[in-house]
């Protein structure tokens, strides 16, 4: 089944009396369950694409369907709900709050949901020992490694259970060992969670994780193939 759906989508940016066409005529339809990579060079569209992907940011043109709701018209009330209730974020820089220790930051999206404490607390608890990091849910981000940071950022991305994880560049923070841990956390939740993941990045062997590889070229799909993927189940 469908759960994203992108018809002739195009975004323009203007700055002065230049405008900059980021996505041009773009076309695709992913499914549920499925792990997309997104490569391209820097200024391809990639980071443009994923953004309108995670209602972000609306086209300048064209259709987006997610989950059966048309969203490329919502207003930005509308796609804050949206979001909230379907997607979850994880970041190149892990974006924790450096003052608030780890389960506090997991139960961040909970808190926008209006959720009460004690289920707040069991459900980024669960979280935690999903990515397993349960043992370091007291710690603030300054005493955990970049990979535990990018774990809690992953258990802060599910604990809402969405439907969708995107992921914008989520080992370019990490060396490479670290990195592939990260990407077989990805492949799992993929695989046993049935969660559907949309990635960006700039590195092959990353991308190649992913079951298939959408390719940008300024702006437009130049590829998009099955890649096989990597498996650690």
């Amino acid at each position: 089944m469908e759960i994203i759906k992108m018809e002739n989508i195009s975004k323009l940016y203007k700055s002065g009396q230049i405008q900059v066409e980021a996505l041009k005529d773009i076309s695709f339809t992913i499914l549920e369950k499925e792990f997309v990579s997104i490569m391209g060079p820097s200024g391809s569209g990639k980071s443009t694409l994923l953004n309108l992907v995670g209602c972000l940011d609306h086209s300048t043109s064209g259709t987006y369907e997610l989950s059966g709701t048309m969203v490329d018209r919502l207003s930005d009330s509308k796609m804050s709900d949206i979001r909230n209730m379907f997607i979850g974020f994880v970041f190149q820089n892990f974006h924790l709050l450096p003052r608030m220790n780890a389960i506090k930051n997991v139960e961040i999206p909970l808190i926008y949901r209006g959720m009460n404490t004690k289920m707040r607390k069991e459900l980024a608890e669960n979280a935690l020992e999903l990515v397993g990091l349960k043992e370091r849910m007291h710690h603030l981000p300054s005493q955990l490694s970049g990979g535990q940071q990018q774990r809690v950022a992953i258990a802060r991305a599910i604990v809402g259970n969405p439907a969708i994880i995107l992921a914008d560049e989520p080992t370019g923070a990490l060396d490479t060992k670290t990195g592939d841990m990260i990407m077989e956390l990805f492949v799992e939740l993929n695989e046993k969670k049935s969660m559907t993941i949309v990635q960006v990045t700039h590195e092959e062997e990353i991308a190649e994780y992913g079951s298939r590889i959408i390719r940008l070229v300024d702006g437009e799909i130049v590829s998009d193939v099955s890649s096989g993927g990597k498996s650690n189940v």
